[in-house]
């Protein structure tokens, strides 16, 4: 049996055609092909604008700048995620504090939510933005986030990564309806890809031009925008200090025929999430739950085991040519993050997650036998 990763991108000749066709037209860095994969990420999700960059990690920077995030302000997210999810408002001068999760679908708790909001009321130490991550691809409890900013007053970013192709009350992740911005994911290990990419997402025609600019160096060339008169066709002018965030016409070339295929990646990854449900049901891990809410795009799948058992277990299968992994360790406890002297015992449900999480392989590419491969070992490691 071959080394089998956690995460592969699936690139198909139709893919490969179109990059070619954009390497050899008139535009290789910003041209029509990424005006054609924004539109179809739009028409896909319902979101009335999309702005792709190249990285999530550069779009959740300029979400958070386009709704005005600066020093001094306070930023919420979840501890399990990737540190993009956090050191955006970093990058801002802002002060990064965390919500524990909810101990079912690891998403950011409602309920921890809603009373660390009351707190913070209490102490006028409330979030300008919090930031729900999608873990898994397990869209958040957004209806409800979204009730407690209009109760509370901050705005919300989906820091939706893992979960394009997902829904939420059988509506797109994406669509922006329970937020202000949405952030995707495009690198090689997630669902559809672009190389490196990421989009924001917003039905806030005022937010999409800022994080357009933003992208840009903070230029502007629309004649609308201009704050001065024009000296000729060549005319452009930096309203702010913006960056070089930009996707190139290749990589969205790459992401235009990869979204063609989208709906059938999410169905052929539901269908290994339903193998290993079956041939894992009686093995003594704790399974994904799922928010009967959200259909998952099962970005990666989590199991739980045995916290003094995970190390071994997860070597083992290592060993045995299965590239797991463990998706996250709390992002407080990176040593960057000491300096902040976050308290683990705030988020105990966190701390008990990470303790017991092993990711198994989950990409529209696994062969069933494969699976069942995976399965047999990690049985016997538990056996």
């Amino acid at each position: 049996m071959n080394f089998i990763p956690y995460g592969k991108q699936d690139i198909t000749q139709e893919d490969e055609a179109l990059v070619i066709e954009t390497l050899r037209g008139d535009w290789i860095t910003q041209g029509p092909m990424i005006d054609r994969f924004e539109k179809s990420l739009a028409e896909y999700t319902g979101a009335k604008y999309c702005s792709a960059l190249n990285s999530a990690t550069s779009a959740l920077h300029v979400a958070c700048l386009a709704l005005g995030v600066g020093q001094g302000d306070i930023v919420w997210t979840s501890p399990i995620s990737f540190v993009a999810s956090s050191n955006c408002a970093l990058y801002c001068g802002a002060n990064i504090d965390f919500v524990d999760i909810d101990p079912k679908t690891y998403n950011m708790s409602v309920d921890a939510l809603s009373e660390k909001l009351a707190i913070a009321k209490k102490e006028n130490k409330l979030p300008k933005v919090v930031i729900p991550v999608h873990l898994t691809g397990q869209s958040c409890e957004m209806k409800e986030i979204h009730k407690l900013a209009g109760e509370y007053g901050f705005k919300i970013i989906e820091d939706a990564s893992h979960a394009i192709g997902g829904k939420y009350l059988n509506q797109p992740v994406g669509n922006c309806k329970y937020s202000d911005i949405t952030v995707f994911s495009f690198h090689p290990v997630k669902i559809v890809t672009t190389a490196e990419g990421g989009a924001c997402l917003t039905n806030n025609e005022e937010l999409f031009q800022k994080i357009s600019r933003l992208r840009t160096h903070g230029i502007t060339k629309d004649p609308g925008l201009m704050k001065g008169e024009s000296h000729g066709p060549w005319y452009y002018e930096q309203h702010e200090l913006g960056f070089n965030y930009r996707i190139t016409d290749i990589q969205a070339a790459l992401g235009v025929s990869q979204l063609k295929r989208l709906d059938s990646y999410i169905d052929k990854r539901h269908e290994i999430a339903a193998r290993y449900e079956e041939k894992l049901k009686s093995v003594d891990v704790e399974l994904p739950f799922q928010h009967s809410d959200t259909y998952n795009s099962y970005h990666l799948y989590v199991v739980l085991v045995d916290a003094e058992q995970r190390l071994k277990v997860f070597n083992k299968l290592r060993s045995s040519g299965i590239g797991v992994n463990v998706h996250y360790q709390p992002i407080y406890q990176q040593p960057y993050y000491e300096r902040f002297n976050f308290n683990p015992k705030n988020y105990p449900h966190a701390e008990n997650y990470y303790n017991k999480a092993i990711s198994l392989p989950m990409f529209p590419l696994l062969k069933e036998e494969e699976q069942s491969y995976i399965c047999e070992q990690l049985k016997g490691c538990l056996s």
